[in-house]
């Protein structure tokens, strides 16, 4: 069953013409997601979609009586209502039905007002209502009903309206970056929640392993045209990618056929038959065709990072704490070069506090943080590009310098490494305060990378950027070489770039866990698994993969440890190996022959350490 039809839908803003002609539809319990670069038209169509906003040509045509609920990346709601006000302000009729019966349980002394509550509860089936309205309110963590919209956070806005969106049950829901500002929770239970209701969707969303679990249909927009793939993520991008190399196959055969025909052209008389001028306008549609190339702009992030030195950073016994909200306590960690942390937990539980510390934006109320003397922060934050009046999308970059440096001492203008960052010459021109939020985003993550962090500390940086933009991020991050702690909810990202994680448990409870977001779902797979099985192990009894299980049996965490050594330690030896052969060198002074005796001395006791912990594990997998 259809319930909307786009036809021929065209929006423009001044000379910018963002899409032309776009038709498609969405029928009942599709679960569409609409994929396209950043700046190219994804929030206006769904503007559009919601009637937010009007298309300069085509229409939007619904199915009668279809109800749509609509999730704006940034909500608009009355600052003056409650959290419980919001939600009941909906013309939802068994939401009036549930509002009527909370005021009645409030004035136990009508009691006719009570008794008429109660049977149009039971007339509009509204018990059930009311059990999944109190669940959505409690996962998305709204508990305080009374509080006034205008004193809420940006990301509590955002989970009020996403609740507001699911309690009214519509036919079709739109929602534009549902995942934004809720935790691994709660988009896991988000998942769930889709995967069992009869919902309609059409969203706009980053989130890879959302689109894995939750859609059964890909839209791309590209180059102004809208390419459908039936199926999810994973088949989306199989099939992309045999679509990009037939169109490859037809752009060669097209080349060819361009030679031909110009040379035919070259040796035409000037007397020319009617069948030879007919030749020569299928010439001119050719010869179009020929000059098309794929617009796949690739950010190739290669730029020189500045050397570590043995000290990295270090955390003695830092604490922290907030009124009734305790961050840290006494925790401790030595960072060693190249490690990739990810932090992972609750909205509420330190995580930006922590990465606040880390870079010396805030202080901790007690213990030290001792930074080595050839560190240097690149710190994402989600605050953002500070935007200056009438400040262009060059004047940006060019306020770190006209030339940036890259690797094996070459350079590039401030206008190519925009370029690279998929900003056109064009573009570059633009003022900053007229960007798409994931343009800015883009630009944020531009002016960090070119300060030649070697320390990088990333608090959300996948918020808004678009597919295109975060593979490329990823491939950057994997090959960069300096330390990497990253704070984000996109699962798919964490699992690519981090090798371990610092699970915030809140109450100032850190644990390291050795391996990716997938491993810890894994593993925390196994703990719920396990206590169902033994039910006599009593339920407050607190595990960890630091404590070693009392059977012989390896666990999962320590198999994964087991794993890591093994890379851990390879690396470190052919670490150690180079710094041998660096001894050779004659024109060595007596300083750098110290200085790399006391880092051979490192590695090798590094070494020493990660290798007699191999051995207590391989034993223990022997067993």
């Amino acid at each position: 069953m259809n319930l909307l039809t786009v036809e021929n839908i065209s929006k423009s803003y001044g000379e910018l013409v963002l899409f032309d002609n776009l038709s498609f539809g969405i029928n009942k319990d599709q679960k569409i997601a609409l994929i396209a670069k950043n700046g190219t038209g994804k929030t206006s169509i769904l503007n559009i979609l919601s009637g937010a906003d009007t298309p300069d040509s085509g229409q939007v045509n619904y199915r009668k009586s279809t109800r749509v609920s609509f999730l704006a990346q940034e909500p608009v709601m009355d600052p003056k209502l409650t959290v419980e006000e919001t939600i009941f302000a909906s013309d939802n009729e068994i939401l009036k039905v549930l509002e009527n019966y909370e005021k009645a349980l409030l004035n136990p002394d009508d009691a006719d007002a009570y008794q008429k509550a109660f049977e149009a509860m039971d007339r509009f089936e509204a018990w059930d209502f009311e059990t999944q309205y109190k669940q959505i309110l409690s996962k998305l963590k709204l508990e305080d009903l009374d509080a006034t919209v205008g004193k809420l956070s940006g990301g509590q806005k955002k989970r009020l309206a996403l609740a507001n969106a699911l309690i009214n049950k519509p036919d079709l829901l739109i929602l534009d970056e549902p995942t934004n500002h809720l935790d691994l929770e709660m988009i896991e239970w988000l998942e769930e929640f889709f995967a069992k209701e009869n919902m309609t969707l059409f969203m706009v969303t980053h989130d890879r392993f959302f689109l894995e679990r939750v859609c059964n249909e890909i839209i791309e927009l590209e180059n102004g045209k809208l390419y459908p793939y039936k199926g999810n993520y994973s088949y989306y991008l199989e099939k992309k990618e045999a679509r990009i190399e037939q169109e490859a196959v037809e752009q060669h055969k097209t080349e060819l056929l361009f030679k031909k025909e110009l040379d035919w052209m070259r040796r035409q008389p000037k007397a020319r038959t009617t069948k030879s001028k007919s030749r020569i306008d299928d010439f001119a549609v050719i010869k179009d065709k020929a000059s098309q190339r794929r617009k796949d702009h690739q950010v190739q992030l290669e730029l020189n990072m500045e050397r570590m030195g043995s000290k990295i950073l270090e955390l003695h016994k830092i604490s922290k704490s907030f009124p009734d909200k305790p961050i840290l306590n006494k925790f401790e960690y030595v960072f060693q070069k190249g490690e990739r942390i990810g932090i992972i937990g609750k909205n509420g539980t330190g995580k930006s506090t922590f990465l606040n510390i880390l870079s010396g934006q805030d202080q901790p109320d007690s213990g030290k943080v001792i930074v080595g003397d050839t560190i240097k922060f690149g710190y994402y934050t989600q605050k953002g590009i500070e935007i200056k009046p009438g400040q262009k999308v060059i004047d940006v970059i060019r306020e770190f310098g006209d030339y940036i440096p890259l690797m094996k001492g070459r350079q590039i203008s401030a206008q190519q490494l925009l370029e690279r960052f998929l900003f056109d010459r064009k573009k570059q021109y633009d003022f900053v305060d007229k960007l798409s939020g994931g343009e800015r985003k883009r630009l944020y993550l531009c002016t960090i990378l070119i300060q030649n962090p070697n320390f990088l500390i990333l608090d959300e940086p996948t918020n808004d950027l678009d597919i295109v933009t975060l593979n490329v991020l990823e491939s950057f991050l994997m090959d960069f070489q300096g330390c990497l702690m990253v704070v984000s909810h996109d699962r798919y990202f964490m699992d690519k770039i981090v090798d371990h994680l610092f699970v915030f448990r809140g109450d100032a409870v850190v644990e390291d866990f050795p391996g990716n977001y997938s491993d810890y779902r894994a593993y925390e797979d196994s703990q719920i698994q396990e206590k169902r099985e033994h039910k006599e192990v009593q339920s407050n009894t607190k595990t960890s993969w630091k404590e070693p299980d009392a059977s012989p049996k390896i666990s999962y965490a320590d198999q994964q440890e087991y794993k890591k050594l093994e890379r851990e330690i390879q690396k470190l030896e052919k670490e150690k190996v180079n710094l041998q052969d660096k001894f050779t060198d004659s024109s060595l002074s007596g300083d750098d022959i110290k200085n790399l005796s006391i880092e051979l001395k490192e590695v090798t006791d590094a070494i020493e350490t990660k290798t007699e912990r191999w051995f207590e594990l391989s034993a223990l997998m022997e067993d």
